[in-house]
């Protein structure tokens, strides 16, 4: 692990009791950038549907992958305050959800996410765009 990473992971967050949406689901965000989650996607569906405002979609490479990544964003969110209020598809490796109300995270593994096809649902529903470590880091080079 590069020592920017490792930086990133160790840094002290704020608690996230009392945090917008966008400000949680930046922070989910960032939890499964730091575990190396693969094509991640928020996108805001508070237009789309009365259920959320944030949809995070993501995918793990293996079951374990897709079962860890649940594990670390329910123990990073937890320890600034915040917890899921449902958590589905714990013993799972293929889908994984996590219903912070607001935001709501779902890990697919590949063949489950080509199924899927979640983000086709919304597909008129805005991407938001957060930087990730690498493009923080390249950034910061410059």
């Amino acid at each position: 692990m590069k020592q920017k990473d490792q930086e990133v992971l160790e840094e002290k967050k704020p608690p996230l009791t009392g945090a917008t949406p966008e400000e949680l689901a930046h922070a989910i965000f960032d939890v499964l950038d730091a575990k190396k989650a693969g094509d991640i996607k928020v996108l805001r569906v508070e237009d789309h549907t009365v259920i959320t405002d944030y949809f995070i979609i993501c995918t793990g490479r293996s079951s374990t992958q897709v079962k860890s990544l649940g594990g670390e964003v329910e123990f990073k969110i937890g320890e600034r305050g915040v917890d899921p209020a449902h958590y589905e598809g714990r013993d799972n490796g293929n889908w994984v959800v996590l219903d912070y109300h607001s935001v709501i995270l779902h890990i697919f593994s590949q063949e489950s996410r080509e199924f899927y096809k979640l983000e086709k649902l919304y597909g008129d529903a805005q991407e938001i765009h957060f930087l990730s470590i690498d493009e923080k880091t390249e950034a910061e080079e410059k």
